[in-house]
């Protein structure tokens, strides 16, 4: 029982911190209306929550080894070479994560002396806390899970030794070269190192070889999580999926789905695909979708007759659909981090590019059941009513929540707490799908994880793009390929490819907070529209989910259904290709991005 204290007590205080970024919001909405007054101070400390949830995150994703990496270290051979990696990566990572910790330190120390406050009562260093202990406590874990061996851990250990030194002694490197260290920091990238550590390590050492201290770094991360609008929606929309993910609301929406268009051919696998999209909307492209829903639907498909190797392929590439919807987490990421598109025009432009996406792979499931004539069931009304009924509370979830927002209800930030609350309602108290608030906290301590893992790469990455500023890196970029593209057409295909291997090496939340502010220039240097760019993005990175080597889809597929990298890469080449048709009609047709916003007076005509 008191081994198992810390991590329970660690989930605990994650899970209150996410019960404030939801119930503030939502008292704010009922203050505003009911009382025709905000709540002093209430956004303050709703962002000051999600600064200790994002660290608390990142450090429970550290202690279950859930923070994000580059897929390239899943390639490494097993046995000693894979050992060493991990000993090294987790060195290299350890020495990144203590001298944030350090450099956290120093900020809390200073907002102490300097007495400044978040709001009446709350004292900002409280709130810089959690800066160093977060990243303190990555560091011990990183050490931890460098190796099973004490002598691994030992030599894992002298990272933090090394931090502590190279902090101690940072005027060394002022005015060095900072090549080496950005080499020794991909290196630690490619064996395996946690991608935050990457983008920080940039960060970092580009810091220290112009002089600056390591304070200035969590000062930026500080700001990054604290002032950017719409960081609580992430986790909050996230929560909202990982709850639906639980239990059996993947089996009351199937049977929608089916009872629908159960009676087409291909009816199932139409819905498989329906379903698919559904879940990941909510869940971000975080691979949850195929590990829920693999179980459920691929012997949903082979039953009805369809092949096992279409029905690999289809689910495989259904479980990247749904990011172009509304409530869409990357969407919203990407309007936060771009700061030239807004969210709202980001989620009414990707509706047509997502039916599009997601029609496409429905034509190859129609397709596919009339070839192998797979089974279809006759449309029966009753039957139809009664899988609405059932799963009425699933389905208007969206409903419920782009009303408000619509609306004037309630903003976009306060949408996500209703989602988020509306979802434990049902899973909790009407389907009781969670049947003890323990589950409540298992299932949010999952979310948690992914959660910090995509918020510290937020916040370290802040620094990495003031880096970029400062070595005119998108500049130069603009300059080399105004003189050597000269053609629009020719740059939106350069920039697929581009976008499509970047979604093929690293997963979407890092891509956007790295990519995103280098093309922004590019994108206005050659006339494309901000939202545009945006949709252009998320769709290439779905494409990237799906292609090989190392695509995200491609490994977690592997393994939820037991087969070959290479068998499913196979089984997914038909659907990578037509959804690649997908991303060249919206890359080359803006109106399917920007027509419903010209039509509603939004955007530039």
């Amino acid at each position: 029982m008191l081994k198992g204290f810390p991590r329970a007590a660690e989930n605990s205080i994650a899970s209150v911190a996410f019960g404030g970024i939801m119930l503030l919001p939502l008292a704010e909405i009922a203050s505003r209306r009911f009382l025709g007054a905000a709540i002093p101070g209430s956004g303050a400390v709703t962002a000051t929550l999600t600064l200790w949830l994002g660290m608390l995150g990142a450090a429970i994703a550290a202690r279950d080894g859930k923070l994000l990496t580059l897929a390239t270290g899943e390639f490494l051979p097993k046995g000693t070479i894979s050992a060493v990696a991990h000993v090294i990566s987790g060195t290299i990572g350890a020495m990144i994560s203590t001298i944030f910790a350090l450099g956290g330190g120093a900020l809390v120390q200073s907002d102490r002396i300097a007495g400044d406050q978040v709001t009446a009562g709350l004292a900002t260093w409280v709130a810089d806390l959690a800066l160093p202990i977060g990243f303190a406590l990555i560091a011990l874990r990183l050490v931890w899970r460098a190796s099973p061996l004490w002598l691994g851990r030992a030599i894992a250990a002298l990272g933090i030794v090394a931090g502590i030194l190279l902090n101690e002694h940072r005027a060394i490197l002022e005015n060095q070269s900072v090549l080496p260290w950005f080499v020794m920091v991909i290196v630690a990238g490619i064996l395996g190192a946690p991608i935050f550590a990457l983008l920080g390590g940039f960060a970092l050492f580009a810091s220290l070889t112009r002089g600056n201290p390591p304070v200035v770094l969590p000062m930026m991360a500080y700001q990054e999580l604290t002032t950017s609008t719409g960081i609580a929606a992430i986790p909050l929309f996230t929560l909202a999926g990982f709850l639906l993910a639980e239990g059996r609301s993947s089996e009351r929406l199937l049977r929608v789905f089916r009872a629908w268009v159960g009676w087409a051919p291909g009816g199932t696998a139409v819905a498989a695909a329906t379903l698919c999209a559904f879940f990941t909307l909510f869940t971000g492209g975080s691979g949850v979708t195929i590990l829920v829903l693999g179980g459920l639907l691929l012997p949903t498909l082979l039953g009805d007759g369809y092949r096992e190797r279409f029905s690999i392929g289809l689910l495989t590439a259904s479980g990247s659909l749904g990011l172009l919807f509304p409530l869409s987490l990357p969407l919203m990421l990407y309007g936060i981090v771009s700061q030239k598109a807004s969210i709202e025009d980001l989620f009414i432009g990707g509706l047509l590019p997502g039916l599009l996406m997601l029609g496409l792979l429905a034509m190859l499931g129609v397709r596919e059941g009339l070839v192998t004539h797979a089974e279809r069931r006759p449309f029966r009304i009753r039957e139809a009513l009664g899988a609405i009924w059932e799963a009425k509370f699933e389905l208007f979830l969206p409903v419920f929540v782009v009303g408000a927002f619509l609306g004037g209800v309630a903003t976009l930030v306060e949408s996500a707490p209703l989602a988020a609350l509306y979802t434990l309602i049902v899973q909790r108290y009407i389907h009781r799908d969670l049947p003890t608030w323990k589950d409540v906290l298992r299932v949010t301590a999952d979310c948690v994880a992914l959660v910090g893992s995509v918020l510290v790469i937020l916040a370290v990455a802040a620094g990495l793009t003031d880096y970029l500023v400062y070595a005119e890196v998108p500049t130069r970029l603009v300059e080399w390929t105004q003189a050597h593209v000269h053609s629009r057409l020719v740059f939106l295909l350069g920039l697929n490819v581009f976008l499509l291997l970047v979604g093929t090496l690293m997963d979407i939340f890092s891509a956007i907070v790295v990519v995103v502010p280098l093309i922004l220039p590019l994108a206005e240097a050659y006339g494309v529209d901000y939202v545009h760019l945006g949709i252009i993005f998320v769709a290439n990175l779905e494409l990237g989910f799906l292609h090989p080597p190392l695509g995200l889809n491609l490994l977690l597929a592997s393994v939820r259904f037991k087969k070959p990298v290479l068998e499913v890469t196979w089984a997914t080449l038909p659907m990578l290709g037509i959804l690649a048709i997908g991303v060249l009609l919206i890359t080359y047709v803006p109106w399917l991005t920007l027509g419903l916003l010209h039509w509603m007076g939004r955007g530039n005509p």
